[in-house]
């Protein structure tokens, strides 16, 4: 069976996983779509909408209205892989999101994962 592309996959099939994976940690969807919104200039809003429509994950982050460039601040490592070094700028901003949700799961402060 071919592996599906992530950035093919639907937007509101991966991002319940990330909600998900923060809740399960006590965490909330409203922090999630918080640091959501702090890397890709989405509203809780629209992170709603988007998980009503068709949008792939891809496109999800290539039509971003603001990528935080404090971003580039995110470091160290998501499945084995430091997202710092991670070549393709779109898997980057994936990877990006996954850290953040990662420490939002593990319980790090809003004020370290803002990268304040």
């Amino acid at each position: 069976m071919p592996r599906t592309d992530v950035t093919e996959m639907p937007f509101a099939k991966l991002y319940p996983l990330l909600v998900n994976k923060a809740e399960k940690k006590g965490r909330t969807r409203e922090e999630v779509d918080q640091v959501t919104a702090w890397l890709t200039g989405y509203t809780p809003e629209e992170l709603a909408r988007m998980e009503q429509s068709h949008t792939s994950y891809g496109d999800f982050f290539r039509n971003a209205p603001d990528m935080n460039p404090n971003r580039k601040l995110i470091t160290g490592k998501i499945c084995g892989i430091r997202v710092e070094e991670i070549d393709d700028p779109l898997m980057r901003e994936i990877r990006y999101l996954d850290k953040l949700v990662d420490e939002l799961a593990k319980g790090k402060p809003m004020e370290q994962i803002f990268r304040k």
